[in-house]
């Protein structure tokens, strides 16, 4: 039973990680993602908000949503949506591409 509560704690420590580093690395890559996609300053101010919008706004419903289904299912959807959406935000062509993956980030993340 400890080795149950040892990878839980794993499991949540590494997905905080992979957000607080998601919202680093953007903030560090907004000059170069400006450059590559021909991005306007509002358009990199979204790139930010986009994620942090949609990620406070669903938080508190993933966490009800959690206590109905099951904790580990909503987990494992979470994971499954940022993943595949920061797999879009890295191949997006142009900065509307960039907002709806970085909105879809925050859904995951969420």
């Amino acid at each position: 039973m400890l080795a149950r509560k040892w990878w839980t704690l794993i499991a949540g420590c590494t997905a905080i990680f992979m957000l607080l580093l998601d919202v680093s690395i953007v903030n560090i890559a907004l000059p170069s993602i400006q450059r590559g996609l021909g991005a306007s300053f509002s358009d990199l101010q979204w790139v930010i908000d986009a994620y942090a919008l949609t990620l406070a706004g669903l938080l508190l419903a993933a966490g009800s949503r959690a206590d109905r289904v099951g904790r580990k299912r909503v987990f494992t959807l979470g994971l499954a949506v940022f993943t595949f959406s920061s797999l879009m935000a890295g191949i997006a062509v142009n900065p509307l591409w960039l907002h709806l993956a970085r909105a879809a980030q925050g859904t995951g993340a969420g």
